[in-house]
């Protein structure tokens, strides 16, 4: 089982100056790295949420999911997006029972001014007995 449930402001730059009056819909670049993000979601998109809009200004990616089996795509499609836009940031929380070691956690992937790390979250984890009981056999 692999879920996952994401967000991220996608920022060209992190630099605070508004080249656009403070309306992204004005910013050639950001509008081109919204035309990659839109091809690459038309690429890998499936079951899950892949959506991508403007909202007051702001270009923002959201995504969630729950497959049987892993999706690395969509792993990788979180890391894409901030190395086109670096001054992304967000977040996205991953559950996957068929990652060695880490079958019983949930992990939460930050992303900070395009970069992304990967830590344990606490709050949810461990997954067993936190989010569900133990099985009786």
């Amino acid at each position: 089982m692999f879920e996952y449930h994401g967000w991220i402001n996608v920022q060209e730059s992190a630099d605070a100056d508004d080249e656009d009056g403070g309306n992204g819909l004005g910013n050639d670049r950001l509008r081109r790295i919204a035309g990659a993000v839109t091809a690459r979601i038309g690429e890998i998109a499936g079951p899950g949420l892949l959506d991508l809009r403007w909202m007051n200004g702001e270009l923002f990616l959201h995504l969630g999911g729950f497959h049987n089996h892993r999706a690395p795509e969509v792993l990788a499609f979180f890391r894409e997006v901030g190395r086109l836009a670096p001054g992304s940031y967000g977040v996205m929380h991953v559950r996957d029972d068929e990652d060695p070691g880490r079958e019983n956690e949930v992990r939460v992937l930050h992303m900070v001014r395009g970069r992304v790390t990967e830590d344990t979250e606490r709050a949810l984890s461990p997954c067993i007995p936190v989010l569900e009981d133990p099985c009786l056999e």
